[in-house]
């Protein structure tokens, strides 16, 4: 079983916890986090080190991965993956068992698939990504790097959501549409044409905010 350090230790931690065991594939060896919870612990793994630590674990363990999940924090992991990637750290893909999958769907490292999402053929997964649980992602669709699709959030085919974007829980997107980078689509919302600027959106349909 290879060993695995888990970067950031908030709630999305938790549930990446759960899916990690889940796979069985995988033994968390400790959390990375803020300084002041040193020697604390989450679902009983420690806390053992600081971002700046990160480096002194390279030839300790297998893989690393990042478990932010905050819309706020969507700048620190992909500024953490970046880091990975530069010093050559091995970042999996992790994919719930109760995930469905087509063998037909490509999907990147340090991305991932969370409790029942569905992810349909041709799709393409980028890296970094944060695929929650009972997410769809129906064929031909593309989610590019640094992108979170909420929870229960439908994403219909032939859609394309450049890097980093969130789409919020219950969130729709129908066919066809492209999101341009660096948007944030609320939660229950619906988006029913392409989005050509990057922005607060929300709504049935979205408009900015």
């Amino acid at each position: 079983m290879k060993t695995i350090l888990l970067i950031g230790g908030g709630g999305h931690c938790k549930s990446c916890i759960d899916i990690i065991e889940s796979t069985k594939n995988f033994k968390i060896i400790g959390i990375i986090d803020k300084k002041e919870k040193l020697n604390t612990s989450i679902l009983n793994y420690p806390i053992i080190g600081t971002d700046e630590n990160i480096l002194d674990f390279a030839n300790q363990v297998d893989y690393f991965f990042i478990t932010l999940g905050k819309v706020s924090q969507s700048p620190k992991r992909k500024e953490l993956f970046i880091f990975l990637e530069k010093n050559k750290l091995n970042i999996p893909t992790i994919i719930s068992p109760s995930a469905l999958v087509s063998n037909h769907a490509v999907i990147q490292s340090g991305t991932i698939i969370m409790h029942h999402a569905i992810i349909n053929a041709n799709a393409h997964i980028g890296k970094n990504c944060i695929i929650n649980s009972k997410a769809l992602i129906e064929h031909d669709t593309t989610i590019d790097s640094h992108s979170h699709i909420s929870t229960g959030t439908i994403i219909n085919g032939n859609v394309v959501v450049h890097e980093h974007c969130f789409i919020g829980s219950n969130s729709t997107v129908n066919l066809d549409v492209t999101i341009h980078k660096n948007s944030i689509i609320a939660s229950q919302s619906l988006v029913t044409k392409s989005l050509t600027k990057p922005g607060n959106y929300r709504g049935i349909p979205v408009d900015k905010f």
